[in-house]
């Protein structure tokens, strides 16, 4: 296949991924996500939105001096203060791309922006003049084009690529359209655009109906090539056209698709771990691709087949997307060599050798508990080390539960506050809610508990327990992560980070004023 026939991945985890509320990510865990993207071979990686908050500017700053193999792009309203910001943010970028958008549709030209059509083109040509002036690679995006006029779409895109936009993105932002009208839309632009040959056409669809990845797909027939998503199908609402999907689809169905993808697809399992870890959203275990269940087999027929042929009920190999071929078992005997071999093969990297020493040290209390150490661990651990290595106001000495039936569960903690060590107990309807009532009892912090949530992290009693807590207070959101053999442990654990966050003022859900 020609170069024409590449469907360039731009990934949006970052910017329109972490408008799920809850799904914050301090600027540490947004470079590590990144990396692990370029690592994936992703073509353009959407870092923030840069003037939404002195936080995003940083990602997107630390994001473009450090990935030096993928496009880093930074979303824009068609604002001059906007585009400015993200070309200061993307200053240091090997390769950067500017975003901007505006909306199309009547009912958002009418009710947002209170703006005549013509205005919205002159609005439209001005930010692409702009941003082309400070960035080389200008990407121009129609907000709601799934409900906009075509002939109106024709007439916005022309002009936006006359002044310089080389991508253009039809995006279904409220996930309204059905694959075939889709295509056709894409289908008619390219038709009926004059310089539509001058520019990448590009798609974004949010999965409000369930179609992300079949618009996506429709739309790639239709001779779109770009596609817009994120890892696991996150992102606002319902998310995004998840990028495991899309890149699957292509590879599996080259026979019928006839495109391609650069994507590294062995690094997918790692990349949407990882994520999964960052951000508290468990992948559910029937979850094409990454999930638990999708390559497992129970069925008597099913596994015969397969034992006799894969091919017969495996449309797919495992290994291609991460499955098994990761599964270096460790073990207290391993030494620092190996360790820090298998973190790399996994694209881990940590910042120097006191982040190795402290990750090998909980690398080797885990050993001692858990006789094989897999990958899962290996991920949980590292991200547990890093998240005790943030500020810690509050940090957990001891923790002593007593649960027993017909009784009221009863927790004890010790928790140092800024090295004093502080003592609380109490009850709770069950032990975790107990001890999260005795953490509160020298915390005071008054926030408001949005989401508990555990994960197995391998099979079996011995397995790792991996805690996510959610916690909210004045509209700031942020998400604690605690991993441990005992469930109660990493609970508190987790529950502490929260409170370290909170307290060390982490970012708050975006209030960003568009969905592309």
């Amino acid at each position: 296949m020609s170069s024409k026939d590449r469907v360039i991945i731009f990934d949006t985890t970052l910017r329109d991924g972490e408008q799920s509320p809850g799904a914050s990510m301090t600027g540490e865990e947004k470079l590590r996500i990144a990396k692990a993207l370029e690592r994936l071979r992703v073509d353009v990686i959407e870092a923030g939105f840069a003037i939404a908050s002195p936080g995003d500017f940083a990602a997107v700053k630390a994001i473009a001096d450090n990935i030096k193999d993928s496009t880093v792009c930074s979303l824009s309203r068609a604002l001059d203060a906007d585009i400015d910001r993200a070309a200061e943010a993307l200053k240091g970028a090997n390769s950067g791309r500017i975003h901007t958008f505006i909306a199309t549709s009547p009912i958002h030209m009418q009710h947002k922006l209170r703006m005549q059509p013509d205005q919205v083109v002159e609005q439209a040509v001005h930010a692409v003049k702009r941003a082309r002036n400070l960035c080389a690679d200008v990407e121009f995006s129609c907000e709601d084009a799934g409900r906009s006029e075509l002939d109106f779409l024709c007439r916005i895109i022309e002009a936006a690529i006359d002044a310089g936009a080389r991508t253009i993105n039809i995006p279904d932002t409220v996930g309204y359209a059905i694959p075939h009208q889709y295509a056709e839309t894409i289908r008619q632009l390219l038709n009926r655009v004059p310089n539509a040959d001058k520019a990448v056409f590009s798609v974004h669809c949010h999965n409000d109906l369930g179609l992300a990845v079949a618009n996506s797909l429709a739309a790639v027939v239709a001779g779109a090539r770009q596609v817009e998503c994120t890892i696991n199908g996150l992102g606002e609402r319902a998310g995004n056209a998840a990028l495991e999907e899309i890149v699957m689809a292509i590879k599996t169905r080259a026979d019928l698709l006839g495109v391609y993808t650069n994507i590294d697809t062995p690094h997918i399992l790692s990349t949407s771990r990882m994520v999964s870890g960052i951000t508290g959203f468990p992948v559910q275990p029937n979850k094409a691709i990454v999930g638990a269940n999708a390559f497992a087999h129970e069925s008597g027929i099913h596994q015969d087949g397969v034992l006799k042929h894969r091919e017969t009920y495996e449309i797919m190999s495992a290994q291609s997307v991460g499955w098994n071929t990761n599964k270096m078992v460790m073990g207290k005997h391993s030494g620092r060599a190996a360790f820090r071999s298998r973190l790399e093969e996994l694209g881990i990297t940590l910042a120097g050798e006191a982040e190795l020493n402290a990750a090998f040290a909980r690398f080797k209390e885990l050993a001692d508990k858990k006789h094989e150490i897999f990958d899962e661990d290996l991920q949980a651990l590292v991200s547990d080390t890093l998240a005790e290595e943030a500020p810690e106001h509050f940090k957990l000495v001891t923790l002593e539960v007593a649960s027993k039936t017909g009784e009221v569960p009863q927790a004890k903690v010790v928790v140092s506050v800024d090295g004093a060590e502080q003592h609380a107990d109490a009850q709770g309807s069950g032990p975790v809610d107990a001890a999260f009532k005795a953490i509160e009892a020298i915390a005071a912090s008054e926030a408001s508990l949005q989401l508990y949530s555990v994960n197995a992290i391998t099979q079996g009693t011995d397995s790792q327990g991996e805690v996510t807590v959610r916690l909210e207070k004045g509209g700031r959101i942020v998400n604690g992560n605690g991993a441990d053999t005992d469930i109660l442990v990493a609970s508190a654990k987790a529950y502490i980070n929260a409170l370290n966050l909170m307290q060390a003022g982490a970012p708050k859900a975006h209030p960003q004023a568009a969905d592309v």
